[in-house]
């Protein structure tokens, strides 16, 4: 029987962040609020030189072989953070890439929740047309402003996955539960650089969904917990997961109990280290799962809940394959955290205040970043791209 699922991931972010003790100490606020309350140790900064085009061509740039380049016809980008009205993101990503011309370019927009209706179109479109390839993009900067009540979940970066048959990491089931509700949990205007939210209410929404779809999917797929190895969550920050898997932990025995929150430990490694990046926080939480676990196997059955403010959530499951880790880059995430520089949070408000805005023709400082697709500015109002 074929499979089909995530072949291949990768992940960037860009160079610079800062600790969060740093940021509790600025605010006047106990660093426990933080570390504890929230679950984040540390929060990437988006330089002026980096947009969700060129860390999402960052990103893929690391998995793509040369007959990938030629072969993909689809291209699927989420976000919430685009550069156009008009333009998709993915076609700026296609040119930027050499991706074959011969392709759909398409961006998708539903708050958090994007990355995943385009990880499913990719599975469908791949079953109607066997060896065909999709890429799937989840790019977003999280952005709430300096002094905001939302700024401790900020942060930012992009998942790249291909989508394709005999997949090496995941397959992806067909046992998909989803609902939509029209709420005000979360939203920000076409005239708003930041987003306006209702963190209380966002986060009583989001285990409200989770807990019904799990209900749903347990109801419609004969399923129980024990059925699960592990679940990996939307982590806008990473307590949030914590608080949704605590529902539904007393389904199971005390020994599950436990190999279920250590393996919620693993899959929040890397986002306490990132922060939020919306379309991108679950499936950054699949890679860091499947990376941190000790206990992992092939067959494994694993849990996943997308979640987007305004409000769509989603629950479905995915079973691994062997050598699951093939698919994934070794210590990716490890170099990256490495090479990063860490800021004072008076240097990072100045890099939060200094990206584009308005419609004059600028340059940046290329040269202080080290990734490979930067932004180089704005001329005659378009984004101006290069390649390092």
């Amino acid at each position: 029987m074929t499979t089909i699922g995530i072949d291949r991931m990768s992940f960037f972010s860009p160079h610079l962040f800062i600790d969060m003790v740093d940021l509790a100490n600025a605010r006047g606020e106990e660093p426990g609020k933080y570390l504890v309350g929230i679950g984040q140790t540390e929060q990437a900064v988006i330089p002026p030189t980096q947009d969700v085009v060129t860390m999402a061509a960052n990103a893929a740039d690391q998995i793509l072989t040369p007959e990938d380049r030629e072969s993909i016809d689809t291209i699927l980008f989420a976000t919430e953070s685009g550069i156009d009205n008009s333009k998709s993101s993915a076609v700026y990503l296609q040119r930027l890439l050499g991706l074959n011309e011969y392709a759909r370019t398409i961006e998708l927009k539903q708050a958090c929740y994007a990355g995943t209706y385009g990880l499913m179109q990719a599975r469908d479109y791949v079953a109607t047309h066997p060896g065909k390839k999709v890429l799937v993009l989840a790019s977003d900067i999280a952005r709430y402003g300096l002094h905001s009540g939302g700024e401790v979940t900020q942060g930012g970066g992009a998942v790249a996955m291909i989508v394709s048959e005999n997949p090496q990491i995941v397959s992806l089931e067909t046992d998909n539960q989803y609902k939509s509700q029209d709420l005000m949990d979360f939203w920000r205007p076409i005239y708003a650089t930041e987003a306006l939210v209702d963190g209380k209410y966002s986060g009583e929404v989001y285990q409200e969904f989770f807990l019904d779809l799990w209900k749903r999917y347990k109801q419609h797929e004969e399923r129980e917990i024990q059925d699960f190895k592990a679940f990996a969550f939307h982590l806008p920050f990473t307590k949030m997961g914590l608080k949704a898997l605590r529902q539904i932990l007393p389904e199971a025995d005390e020994t599950q109990q436990t190999a279920l929150l250590e393996e919620f430990e693993a899959s929040r490694v890397y986002n306490k280290r990132i922060g939020n990046l919306y379309t991108g926080s679950l499936y950054l939480s699949l890679m860091s799962l499947l990376q941190n676990s000790n206990t992992l196997q092939a067959g494994d059955r694993i849990g996943i809940f997308s979640y987007g403010s305004g409000a769509e959530g989603e629950f479905y499951s995915a079973v691994l394959q062997p050598n699951y880790k093939k698919g994934l880059i070794a210590d990716q995430l490890s170099e990256l955290f490495d090479a990063r520089t860490q800021l004072t949070i008076a240097e990072y408000e100045k890099v939060f205040q200094a990206g584009l805005d308005g419609a004059e023709d600028r340059q940046f400082d290329i040269t202080t970043d080290p990734a490979k697709y930067v932004l180089a500015g704005l001329k005659d109002q378009m984004r101006q791209y290069q390649m390092h």
